[in-house]
């Protein structure tokens, strides 16, 4: 009977000091990394929110506003919340949603609708107003145009179309079905009359008017 085969014995590994020294100052390097990362992570910032929707001209309350913790980007212009006050009592120069960022440029001191002007509701269908989104605070002119199968048509169609200058407040969005978008237009106190009766007869276009235009 054959004698059992002892198996070949293998020295342990010698550990050299310098490998372990290496070894833990990279793990040391690494955990320092990360508790950068973690402390850029957490730099946040407290800023004001909205918390239900705001017309355009509404008077901003602190009902209408909230408080948020965010990683905010330097180049993105959020109200602080330490300066909340000081846009309570504003109004909203753009329509506000629930659950944004309140910015400095969405809120105004001034009144949309200033002394000696009206605010004229105008609803327009798709034909009547240009492609280009209207935003508050866009210059406009409202033009009469001749009434389709009037007998005075060939008459005015060479003579300048009469205008009147405005300035957007607000602009819904376009209706169901029937694409209609009602603007409501600031226009000086003695166009007001003029431009409603356009409207009201179907004979008033909006155009943008030239930058920096009145």
């Amino acid at each position: 009977m054959a004698a059992p085969i002892t198996p070949p014995r293998v020295s342990a590994r010698r550990r050299r000091p310098g490998v372990i020294a290496l070894s833990l100052a990279l793990i040391a390097a690494g955990g320092a990394g990360v508790a950068v990362l973690l402390l850029q992570v957490g730099d946040r910032t407290d800023v004001v929110t909205v918390v239900r929707d705001v017309q355009v001209g509404q008077v901003l309350t602190e009902d209408d506003l909230g408080k948020a913790s965010v990683a905010l980007d330097p180049a993105v212009k959020a109200v602080r919340t330490d300066n909340l006050k000081s846009v309570v009592g504003k109004r909203a120069a753009v329509e506000l949603k629930p659950g944004s960022m309140l910015a400095p440029s969405q809120v105004t001191k001034d009144s949309l609708v200033k002394a000696g002007e009206q605010l004229v509701p105008i609803g327009l269908e798709p034909k009547q107003i240009p492609a280009t989104p209207l935003v508050p605070g866009q210059r406009v002119q409202l033009v009469q145009v001749p009434a389709q199968g009037t007998a005075d048509t060939a008459k005015t169609s060479d003579a300048a179309p009469q205008t009147i200058n405005g300035r957007v407040v607000k602009a819904s969005g376009a209706a169901p079905g029937t694409g209609i978008v009602v603007v409501d237009v600031a226009t000086a106190a003695t166009d007001g009359p003029a431009a409603a009766a356009w409207e009201a007869a179907g004979i008033l276009r909006l155009v943008l008017a030239a930058p920096g235009g009145n």
